[in-house]
């Protein structure tokens, strides 16, 4: 995918770890790694997981390159038996989790990495990093979305956010419902929609609006989208029209009072004859802008600055916590933290949803021995939650790639439609339905 060397995303402490524990022989104790949020962002009813796909590619390319590992040595980070245990590095584990586009609350067992020490601690960074921004991404397509009631959104954010972030950033927002993107390097490596005609510098390059106009439909032909407000948007429109005819595909409108002008330029529009030429509005919209514009005559959004920032939330605060490893004796024993405010739940987890009248009620966690968990019956009607991505180090392409992403945001639209009405308010609240926590006896 993007040209960077994957092993190096990452903190130093990860190597720092994995150069101490080879040395004392637990990197070979086989560990059960999870990943968690503690609690939604702030306002949220729901988060969705994202970037899952991301993760499965960047996975394929976690291998040293030379300059890698002299590097690592350098600076002395790691001693030479770590550079040698480094050299031949493969992930052998197994991982699974929630499909992309599946929504998750506070415990949800998003992922779950199974695998020796010292392959699963050197990806946490990984792992997070794309999870948190990805799914952060996500969630505000989704309400972005909702709210716009079936109008389509647009990925606008490529210049408000790092350059490789615009990317997962559009990714993402297809994932969370978006329709297309302007970003080009993703609409190539994911075989994503394009959009995009003209920013307001191609009006003033002109020596007038209407050369403007002429020059774009030469070019584009009468089906494009003219942005009318670089000077007076009445006069605009009429010459649009006048220039393209009636046959004109759309018009943009990317300033001011955005309801107040989409009514009056859809009834000039119409008067022209215009009839079937679509609006299109932008200028920093967030997903409240949007509800708001619920009875305007808009038919498009463009979404810049608050999609690629998570709409106020930028990371989802998931973490990767080791919840079960080998003892001394060979055994698998659960292990956590007791930190005040960050304790967490002992051994892997099973995850479920139930359903009362076909709408979501509970999100059901259920931990314990691996012998326990195979024995657990789910309550009737519960969905499992987790499906395998990484079986032995063997990656599942099915979840990767464009069909995979469009599987995701269909996924994420049946999970949106099974939650509680309420999960699409945009007041403050807790989570639409709440986690219920079981540990088995161990």
């Amino acid at each position: 995918m993007l040209d960077y060397n994957a092993p190096l995303m990452t903190d130093m402490y990860e190597y720092t770890m994995l150069d101490a524990t080879l040395q004392d022989g637990t990197a070979n104790r086989d560990c059960v790694f999870e990943v968690f949020t503690r609690h939604l962002p702030q306002n949220r009813r729901y988060g969705v997981l994202a970037g899952t796909g991301r993760l499965l590619e960047a996975l394929k390319d976690f291998h040293f390159a030379e300059d890698d590992l002299r590097f690592l040595a350098d600076r002395h980070i790691v001693n030479k038996s770590t550079i040698d245990y480094l050299e031949r590095f493969e992930f052998t584990g197994t991982i699974r989790g929630y499909r992309e586009g599946e929504v998750y609350f506070p415990d949800s067992p998003v992922l779950q990495v199974e695998g020796k020490f010292g392959e699963c601690t050197l990806l946490e960074t990984l792992i997070l990093s794309i999870l948190n921004y990805d799914s952060a991404v996500a969630a505000a397509a989704s309400r972005m979305t909702s709210a716009a009631k079936g109008r389509p959104c647009m990925d606008m954010g490529g210049r408000r956010t790092n350059e490789w972030a615009a990317v997962a950033a559009a990714r993402a927002s297809i994932v969370g419902g978006f329709r297309g993107t302007a970003n080009l390097l993703a609409a190539k490596l994911y075989d994503l929609l394009a959009i995009g005609t003209a920013a307001h510098a191609f009006t003033l390059v002109h020596d007038s609006e209407r050369a403007a106009f002429e020059s774009q439909i030469a070019a584009l032909g009468r089906n494009t989208t003219l942005l009318v407000d670089t000077y007076d948007i009445e006069q605009a429109v009429k010459l649009a029209v006048e220039v393209a005819g009636p046959e004109l595909g759309g018009v943009r409108i990317d300033s001011g009072d955005l309801a107040s002008l989409a009514q009056r330029v859809r009834n000039q529009l119409d008067a022209l004859g215009a009839t079937n030429t679509k609006i299109t509005v932008t200028n920093d919209l967030d997903e409240y802008a949007i509800a708001s514009l619920q009875t305007a005559p808009v038919d498009s959004y463009g979404v810049g600055t608050q999609l690629v920032t998570g709409s106020g939330s930028p990371t989802c605060s998931m973490v990767y916590k080791l919840v079960e490893r080998t003892g001394d004796d060979g055994r698998m024993q659960p292990v956590a933290k007791k930190s005040k405010d960050k304790a967490t739940v002992p051994g892997r987890k099973l995850a479920y949803r139930s359903y009362e009248y076909s709408l979501a009620e509970c999100e059901h966690v259920v931990s314990g021995p691996v012998a326990e968990l195979d024995c657990f019956e789910p309550g009737d009607g519960w969905r499992n939650l987790l499906v395998d991505f990484v079986d032995h180090g063997q990656i599942d392409d099915a979840y990767t790639g464009h069909d995979a992403i469009m599987d995701a945001q269909k996924h994420h639209a049946e999970a949106l439609a099974e939650l509680p009405i309420t999960a699409q308010s945009l007041m403050k609240g807790d989570p639409v339905i709440p986690t219920q926590m079981v540990t088995l006896p161990w």
